[in-house]
């Protein structure tokens, strides 16, 4: 199974049960060295199901202090990919360490990989 942390939509029960046809288990975790920011949603599909036209993304701040609170979820490689899927273009998944020392990916803008 793989670790999936999110703070934003796919917590939300109607995108879950749209993308993963369930409920996914979860657990609180926090993401240590990132802040959010607006990032407005073009993709109609995905305003649609969130309900949203401003989704939060993910930004690598550097500063320690800079704590996401989230959850995570353990998913099959089909549901990451699902996931990965629901995500507009702006989103990347990578890999973190998250504060309770679990390795988990997480979707976060592209700059991130700059």
């Amino acid at each position: 199974m793989e670790k999936l942390f999110s703070y934003g939509t796919l917590q939300y029960e109607e995108v879950q049960l749209a993308t993963f046809k369930r409920l996914l288990q979860r657990k609180t975790d926090v993401l240590c060295g990132y802040r959010l920011e607006d990032l407005q949603i073009t993709d109609p599909q995905v305003i649609q199901l969130s309900g949203k036209a401003v989704h939060q993304i993910l930004v690598a701040s550097g500063n320690m202090d800079d704590q996401v609170k989230g959850m995570i979820f353990e998913l099959s490689k089909a549901e990451l990919r699902q996931a990965d899927e629901y995500e507009v273009d702006d989103y990347v998944r990578i890999a973190v360490n998250l504060a309770s020392g679990l390795q988990a990916w997480v979707y976060a803008h592209r700059s991130t990989l700059a």
